[in-house]
């Protein structure tokens, strides 16, 4: 499951892969396009990436995550191009040992994307 992928594709949200042994947690966290940004409603967000830094970046944080946090297995997966509202844009997927690794762990890469990752988002308004 280890990985990332910058994809125009949409995200599945009912892939079940089997656990490996010693994994007993597994963390989600889907975030979706909502309908309104600044209070005001859009049809969606387009996502912009410059794409050979990104995956340099993700690759990178990946490798971080592995040195430095606890064993874990992480996939992440972030939309391109233009999101509709309520479609999602980004999955986060943490497996680990134990529960409180994995929600650690799943917060740490989100914060890390949106603080490293070049990824841009505008709106489309209505």
């Amino acid at each position: 499951m280890a990985g990332f992928l910058l994809s125009n594709d949409p995200i599945p949200v009912t892939d079940f892969p089997c656990f490996a042994v010693g994994e007993g947690a597994e963390v989600r966290f889907l975030g979706t396009v909502r309908g309104q940004e600044d209070g005001h409603a859009i049809s969606g967000i387009e996502y912009s990436a410059y794409l050979p830094m990104a995956e340099k970046m993700l690759a990178e944080m990946m490798v971080e995550g592995a040195q430095q946090k606890a064993i874990h297995d992480a996939f992440i997966q972030h939309r391109l191009g233009f999101v509709a509202a309520e479609e999602p844009s980004i999955l986060i997927r943490v497996r680990s040992r134990h529960s409180a690794e994995a929600f650690e762990l799943c917060h740490w890469y989100l914060k890390e994307i949106k603080s490293r990752v070049p990824i841009w988002k505008q709106p489309i308004f209505l």
